[in-house]
């Protein structure tokens, strides 16, 4: 079954109050320019970035933007299925970045598309899709863990707000920076004051305002999303958090698989756990589901989870 989902959209969708206001909204609609990027040449585009208040380019951004590179140069009725990808370098906020596509391969079921992601003249990211045709075949998943509903939970935003006077002077800038992406976390944790816990984690997310009936958009947004939560999970058995001020924290690599229909504008639940941590390097696998139980897409990652002050000692 091909991820590229019906545009007839739940009527009741239309009905159900968003509890946002016109600063996410302008971020959903300047983060969905930012993925229409500008054609230079023939594969070559250039993109802009969207600063959140992390001092660097937010990861999901550049996933998003390769990916978007990489469909304009895939024929019509063939839709990504998986991509890996490895950051290299930081990227900088200030300046655009050049997408360079390499047309690896087009056969009668998938194309295959390289991308390099560039500024001041060096990678700072690499990425490699696939894009299938829609066929038939066989079906099975994994079952969709019981949770509370999203309208019962506290939205991420909100329990940041609440935690204003435990945040460093330096770090509040960043954790009251909004996004583009409405989080809602089925056990929600103190991030400045973390404790030893599992390393599994389970949170509710959707675009932060209204989304056009454009299946790509849809895909370049639970890419970008994506990123969220994964590495933060590799912490917890370590009662850790990247908001602290001794760790370094950093994706490393990222890969991404596209299994059934979905909506970004429509609650979904990541369901993430971490089963290793050693050498200073996390790794975390995430699940998608929608709210009828259906996979609609899974992740992994490593990134490094550096203690400054232990490494120093």
């Amino acid at each position: 079954m091909s991820h590229v989902f019906s545009l007839a959209k739940d009527k009741s969708h239309n009905k159900e109050a968003l509890v946002m206001d016109n600063t996410t909204q302008i971020l959903l609609d300047e983060l969905i320019e930012l993925l229409s990027l500008e054609p230079l040449e023939d594969n070559i585009f250039r993109g802009q970035s969207q600063d959140l208040g992390y001092g660097r380019i937010y990861g999901g951004q550049v996933i998003g933007q390769a990916l978007a590179a990489a469909r304009q140069t895939v024929r019509t009725g063939r839709h990504v299925h998986s991509f890996h990808g490895y950051f290299l370098r930081t990227g900088d906020t200030q300046l655009p970045i050049i997408y360079n596509v390499d047309c690896t391969r087009n056969g009668r079921s998938f194309d295959t598309r390289q991308v390099s992601a560039i500024q001041k003249g060096r990678p700072i990211f690499t990425l490699t899709a696939s894009f299938h045709i829609e066929e038939d075949g066989f079906d099975h998943q994994d079952q969709m863990p019981i949770t509370e509903n999203p309208d019962v939970l506290i939205d991420e935003y909100a329990m940041r707000l609440k935690l204003t006077e435990l945040m460093p002077t330096n770090l509040r800038e960043k954790a009251l920076f909004k996004l583009p992406i409405e989080i809602r976390p089925a056990e929600p944790k103190n991030p400045y004051l973390p404790d030893i816990r599992a390393p599994m984690n389970k949170v509710w997310f959707r675009a932060a305002g209204q989304l056009q009936d454009n299946p790509d958009i849809h895909t370049y947004l639970l890419a970008y999303a994506s990123d969220f939560q994964l590495l933060a999970t590799t912490l917890f058995p370590h009662g850790a958090s990247f908001f602290q001020s001794n760790m370094q924290v950093a994706s490393l690599d990222h890969a991404m698989w596209f299994h059934r229909d979905f909506r970004v504008d429509d609650w979904l639940l990541y369901v993430v756990d971490s089963p290793s941590a050693s050498g200073a390097r996390g790794l975390a696998r995430g699940q998608i589901f929608n709210q009828q139980g259906f996979l609609v897409a899974s992740t992994m990652q490593e990134g490094l989870i550096r203690n400054k002050l232990k490494n120093c000692i």
